[in-house]
């Protein structure tokens, strides 16, 4: 009887400390951070200069894997498969989490329910750009040739359901302009092609462009910020020329749902260390990604959020047909 209540009390108590000493000794394995577009876009861009930074804390390899498809849906789809066990994670932002609930008539996850959001990392701007050989220098000519040459004119997009395609197409309606939207399967992709001549307008994240304006191979019309950045002050934003388009793609650090505190708590203020480290603030300076610290529960919250923020907007561009 005594040998039986003694193994009762041992398994009661192996039970009681399994996910704190599961915790203790996270990561046990090389982690994944899953990023929903192809390589080179500023999911991407962000997601490799972390995992260099986690493994070095860590002692643990942090490894990006690209999942493209579906607006962000295949990379959410995958990670909701993944054990909640600390060694799967995204590189979310809001292409699958705020846009696609709305956007698409059913996607098989909650974008709340089924995940923990764990970090907020901060937040890119969109910018409208066009090639030097379209021969506009600002948005009231850009608007004036399009409207010139209805249906003539395309502009690329980082994909079906993302937020490029979706300010594009309210872009359109604000401006009373037929421009064609051609989506790409990632950012990178859509570049190559402008870069090339294929396409001459695009609309495309501030960070991976910075150069290209730079250089003068690109031509920057507007940014959705709400003001102008610090890291490109010239730049003039939609508002200040008369379109009312605010848009922000906020990127976090997401996981399954039902990931232990504790891992949740190390992962957390692992990344609000790394974040502020002069290497990655410059990084950031000069990508235009403005941060500030959110807590797990503010960025839950901020999620919840940027979904009804998002909601009038995908219906009223039209993106939703």
């Amino acid at each position: 009887m005594k040998f039986r209540f003694l193994t009762l009390a041992i398994l009661g108590l192996a039970i009681f400390i399994g996910p704190n000493l599961q915790a203790a000794e996270w990561p046990t394995k090389p982690v994944r951070i899953f990023v929903s577009f192809p390589p080179g876009g500023s999911s991407d861009l962000v997601a490799r200069l972390l995992s260099t930074h986690l493994s070095d804390k860590f002692g643990e390899q942090f490894v990006v894997e690209n999942k493209p498809g579906a607006g962000g849906t295949v990379a959410a789809v995958a990670l909701k498969r993944e054990k909640a066990d600390g060694h799967a994670f995204m590189l979310s932002n809001l292409a699958p989490y705020s846009i696609a609930p709305t956007l698409f008539k059913k996607v098989p996850y909650d974008a709340l329910k089924d995940f923990t959001h764990v970090s907020y990392i901060g937040t890119v701007y969109l910018g409208l750009f066009v090639s030097p050989d379209l021969g506009v220098k600002n948005l009231a000519e850009y608007v004036a040739k399009a409207k010139a040459e209805p249906g003539k004119l395309d502009f690329g997009s980082s994909g079906v359901g993302s937020w490029s395609n979706v300010v594009g197409f309210q872009f359109n309606k604000l401006a009373n302009i037929e421009l064609v939207s051609i989506p790409y399967k990632g950012s990178r992709p859509m570049r190559q092609d402008f870069r090339s001549g294929v396409i001459p307008i695009m609309f495309d994240a501030l960070p991976q462009n910075i150069p290209a304006i730079n250089d003068g191979t690109t031509v920057a019309l507007a940014i959705s910020a709400p003001a102008r950045t610090r890291s490109n002050p010239d730049l003039m934003t939609f508002r200040e020329q008369g379109f009312d388009i605010v848009a922000e793609n906020w990127l976090g650090i997401t996981a399954p749902a039902g990931l232990d505190p504790d891992i949740i708590d190390k992962m957390d203020m692992a990344l609000a260390e790394i974040v502020q480290l002069p290497s990655v603030q410059e990084k950031f300076k000069f990508w235009g990604l403005v941060h500030e610290r959110k807590t797990t529960q503010q960025f839950q919250a901020y999620v919840a959020e940027q979904i009804e923020k998002w909601k009038p907007l995908i219906i009223s561009s039209g993106a939703k047909k």
